[in-house]
């Protein structure tokens, strides 16, 4: 589209003052201690320009949890920023907004807005980025302002000032509105405004359906990013299969995987973390984690870690005795194959519907007498193990565990996702479940979580050669 002729003229509506210098002990690293990809982030905006033509964006920032302020639960103090503003920014700041003013005949603009610096509250929740000429040197926005104006003497500054002045001029232009209705966004008093001004004919449009197309296929930021953190994943999963011993509690395990992806980098867990031993790993999304393992049973631990705010999703079922039983074997290996199966099919152009299928096809063609059908068992059609996979294949993931997208769509390169088939029979107290996480390429897939042992022989090898080792060592 042509881009010429048009400039957004702010200063008609309120003057603004010159960005202030950069204060001292400034954190040159604004995003999890990360620097941004100027290329990819800028990128990402002119693509969304793009695609929306003439039009407005407002994407608003997350605030810090309740807990920040020692509310009623002072340890919930994390802070996570809002997935639709840190795909368009890679900026981990609170309380600022993103502002995208797009045109077919005219410059976009792309404007940045950040609270004031407040150097005493620093001094308790560390240096923050501000609006000065540092942020523009960091995040490669043109334009950073403040997000309020300041004050003359003796009043009080109104927060967002500065955008709320900022869109007035922009509503002038008579073009669509995007803004992201997602969370607690959709209560911002400013997007509030926005939408009650639809009475006076501006159209408000929801940004998601557009942004969350363009994050289905990622780019080589996200891809190496998905990659970091499947590998932390991987890893720690190979920990706990060294530290894991009869006895443990399911508890320990989640302590021992965790630590796993902190020592590796990982800015937190992409989920809670599910540890489920004997009928516990029966239950899909059993996390509470209490209870004692025991000899000659399984454990599944579904657990990942978060880097630059995206997640992994790495599930493995070991036994606590380092060694499957025959009947665990079985059923394990019958599991593997159904997922190896679906890998082998993976390649653009297939969708996750057929992978699903071809997987359930080979838990019913390769059941045998696994699985048979017990007195006064009530069947569905199907008297096979597959009876026992009561949840889908596969999922997206992203900045969410559960990454946004249509399963519909074929796939294509670029796009992450789970292969997870599992078994589960309550009545055997016996569940296994095999994840990995899943990159399309142009010729196939690569599977990012590979380094945690899949094949039961190296399981059972990984747990027999750390048994060993730990024992050689108590006998010295």
């Amino acid at each position: 589209m042509l881009r010429s002729g048009w400039v957004l003229a702010v200063a008609v509506v309120m003057p603004l003052a010159p960005l202030p210098a950069q204060q001292p002990f400034i954190n040159e690293l604004p995003a999890a201690g990360r620097p941004v990809d100027i290329a990819a982030t800028s990128a990402r905006r002119a693509r969304l320009m793009d695609r929306l033509g003439d039009a407005v964006v407002v994407i608003p920032a997350a605030h810090a949890r309740n807990g920040e302020a020692y509310g009623d639960y002072p340890q919930d103090s994390d802070f996570r920023q809002h997935n639709t503003f840190f795909y368009f920014s890679m900026l981990e700041s609170q309380d600022a907004w993103i502002v995208l003013s797009a045109s077919t005949s005219g410059p976009d603009q792309e404007i940045l807005l950040l609270p004031p610096r407040n150097p005493a509250q620093e001094r308790w929740t560390g240096v923050r980025i501000g609006p000065d000429t540092t942020a523009m040197r960091l995040t490669g926005f043109a334009t950073v302002l403040p997000t309020m104006a300041a004050p003359a003497p003796g009043v009080r500054p109104m927060p967002n000032s500065t955008l709320d002045s900022l869109l007035a001029s922009l509503r002038a232009r008579n073009v669509p509105f995007y803004i992201p209705i997602e969370g607690t966004t959709r209560y911002e008093a400013a997007l509030g405004r926005l939408r009650a001004d639809t009475a006076n004919g501006l159209v408000v449009r929801n940004l998601r359906p557009v942004s969350d197309s363009m994050r289905l296929v990622k780019d080589d930021v996200e891809i190496a990013a998905l990659r970091r953190a499947a590998l932390i994943s991987a890893e720690a999963h190979a920990d706990m299969m060294r530290a894991a011993r009869p006895g443990m509690w399911e508890y320990e395990i989640e302590a021992v995987v965790e630590a796993g992806f902190r020592k590796r980098g990982a800015d937190r867990v992409g989920y809670p973390s599910i540890v489920g031993s004997g009928f516990n790993a029966t239950t899909l999304h059993y996390d509470v984690n209490r209870r004692q393992t025991q000899a000659g049973e399984l454990v599944v631990v579904d657990a990942a870690a978060e880097f630059a705010q995206y997640t992994a999703d790495v599930t493995r079922t070991f036994p606590t005795s380092g060694r499957f039983t025959p009947r665990q074997r079985a059923i394990y290996d019958l599991v593997l194959g159904a997922q190896q199966a679906a890998m082998d099919s993976t390649r653009p152009g297939i969708t996750i519907g057929r992978l699903s299928q071809i997987a359930n096809r080979y838990l019913r063609e390769h059941s045998g007498d696994l699985c048979p059908v017990a007195p006064g068992e009530t069947l569905r059609g199907d008297s096979t193990c597959a009876r026992y996979m009561i949840h889908g294949l596969s999922h997206w993931i992203g900045m969410d565990v559960h990454d946004v997208g249509p399963y519909s769509v074929p796939l294509a390169p670029g796009m992450v996702f789970t292969i997870e088939p599992g078994i589960y029979i309550p009545a055997e107290s016996l569940g296994v479940r095999i994840e990995d996480d899943i990159l399309v390429t142009a010729t196939g897939y690569e599977n990012l979580s590979a380094a945690a042992p899949r094949a039961a022989a190296d399981v059972e090898r990984l747990m027999q050669n750390a048994q060993r080792a730990a024992t050689n060592r108590s006998g010295r």
